[in-house]
């Protein structure tokens, strides 16, 4: 059996108020689903590794083969939670220690 290979994005949230992880989560969840549907959305193997409302960034590990897809479907967010906002990739790593070097 083949290794999946992972990638680990550090992103940031422009959004006015709090924001919860659920809420971040779920806004992903949407946009990927919305743009490659439910068989699309389940190959990303999305994870959300860290979360900071205070810093308003978060990390999540998606699957190298549908980096891609989940970087489109980031840039389509203009709404999270009824609020308008974005959320941005700051960087892109293969470890989380080299993410953390890197942002």
């Amino acid at each position: 059996m083949k290794r999946v290979k992972r990638r680990y994005l550090a992103v940031q949230f422009d959004i006015d108020g709090t924001l919860s992880q659920r809420d971040f989560l779920d806004a992903i969840w949407t946009a990927v689903s919305r743009l490659y549907g439910e068989f699309g959305a389940s190959q990303t193997g999305l994870a959300l590794i860290d979360f900071s409302e205070e810093d308003k960034t978060a990390i999540i590990r998606v699957s190298l083969k549908t980096l891609s897809q989940v970087r489109a479907a980031i840039a389509s967010i203009t709404r999270v939670a009824g609020k308008d906002g974005a959320i941005h990739v700051v960087a892109i790593s293969g470890t989380l220690k080299s993410l953390s070097n890197k942002s």
